[in-house]
C-alpha cells in the first residue's frame, strides 16, 4: 500500500510515518481541533492510539493517511480511505489543521489536493465527506470544493451531514473520431462491442455514427475526405483503444463472443496476460486493423474493519 506525495502551492502532503506521532499530538493539543470527534484527541494518549490505528491502515493502494506540511513543519493530518460509516465501497475524505494555521485557506488547499488525487490518479467515481452538523467552517469548506449535501444521520457518535463530490468534465476526453474505410463493417464490430459494454448510440448521420458513455463519445465515420483505405496501428497515430470491461470472466466472455462480430484475437498465445502477470486483458483487431484492448478489473482490496 503506497501513499503518494502531493504538492500544492504552499503545502506538501506525504504519508504518515511513526516518527510523526508527536507532531500529530501537537496538532491536536488544542481541544478545538477534535471537538467534533467522538474522541478527545487533545488527550495525548488517545491521540497516540489514533495515530497507531492510522499507521496500521491496509486499504486500497493510493489511499490512506497523509500529514500536511508547510515549510517542513507538520501542521495537519488528512485521509482518503474507505468509509467505516457509510455502506458500500465509498471513499471518505477527512482533514484536520492546527488552529494556529487557520484562516489562511490551508485546509481547503489540502483537501483540494486529495480530491484531485482521488479523481485523476485513482479514478474514483465519487468522494464522500461526513461533517458534523455544528461544524460550520468545515461545511463551508466542502461546499467551496463542490460537495453536495445529500442528507444526514448519526455518524461518529453525533449528527453529521453526508456530502458527496463528483468528478467534473474538465480535462476529460470529449470525443474520439475514427475514420474508417467501410462504415457498415466498422459499425458491426464497434457497435456490438460498445453496446455490450454499456454504451448507447448517440448520433447518426449519413456517413457516421457515434456511441456515448458518460461525458465522452466515440465516432466512426466514413469521411469523403479519407485519403487511404487501410489503418496501420503500428504507424504513427492511433495504436489502440483500451476500455474497462468488468471482471476477468466478463472479459473472457466478450473475447469469445467478439469472434462472431468482426473481431479476431491478437497475441492469443499469451492470453490473458499479454500485458503482464497482473494485467488480465483481451486484445482484439477488426477487419480494418483497429485494435481494442478489453481490460479486466483488478481484484478488490478488502477494506479495513
Amino acid at each position: 500500500m503506497t501513499v503518494p506525495d502531493l504538492r500544492t502551492a504552499r503545502l506538501r502532503l506525504r504519508g504518515l510515518e511513526p516518527t510523526d506521532t508527536e507532531a500529530i499530538v501537537r496538532v491536536f493539543a488544542d481541544p478545538d481541533t477534535s471537538r467534533f470527534l467522538a474522541a478527545d484527541l487533545s488527550d495525548p494518549d488517545q491521540c497516540r492510539a489514533s495515530v497507531e490505528r492510522r499507521l496500521a491502515y491496509t486499504g486500497p493502494d493510493g489511499t490512506g493517511h497523509w500529514v500536511v506540511e508547510r515549510d517542513g513543519v507538520v501542521i495537519g493530518l488528512a485521509h482518503l480511505r474507505p468509509s467505516a460509516e457509510l455502506s458500500g465501497d465509498l471513499v471518505e475524505i477527512g482533514y484536520f489543521l492546527d488552529p494556529a494555521h487557520g484562516g489562511q485557506g490551508l485546509a481547503t488547499e489540502a483537501a483540494a489536493a486529495l480530491l484531485r488525487h482521488a479523481f485523476t490518479a485513482l479514478g474514483l467515481p465519487a468522494v464522500w465527506a461526513l461533517v458534523h452538523e455544528s461544524n460550520v467552517a468545515s461545511r463551508k469548506l466542502v461546499r467551496r470544493l463542490g460537495f453536495t449535501d445529500v442528507g444526514g444521520g448519526e455518524h461518529y457518535g453525533g449528527p453529521h451531514r453526508v456530502l458527496v463530490a463528483l468528478p467534473t468534465a474538465l480535462g476529460q476526453w470529449h470525443h474520439v473520431e475514427l475514420w474508417v474505410p467501410d462504415l457498415a463493417r466498422a459499425e458491426e464490430s464497434f457497435g456490438w462491442l460498445l453496446t455490450e459494454l454499456g454504451w448507447q448510440e448517440h448520433q447518426r448521420r449519413r456517413d457516421g455514427v457515434s456511441w456515448k458513455l458518460g461525458v465522452g463519445y466515440l465516432v466512426v465515420q466514413q469521411s469523403p475526405a479519407l485519403t487511404g483505405a487501410t489503418h496501420d496501428r503500428r504507424a504513427p497515430g492511433l495504436n489502440h483503444l483500451a476500455l474497462h470491461a468488468g471482471p476477468p470472466e466478463r472479459v473472457d466472455q466478450l473475447a469469445d463472443a467478439a469472434l462472431a462480430h468482426g473481431w479476431r484475437p491478437l497475441f492469443a498465445d499469451r492470453y490473458p496476460h499479454t500485458g503482464g502477470p497482473d494485467h488480465h486483458a483481451a486484445y482484439l483487431e477488426n477487419a480494418d486493423g483497429f485494435e481494442i484492448e478489453l481490460v479486466a478489473e483488478s481484484p478488490r482490496v478488502t477494506r479495513p474493519g
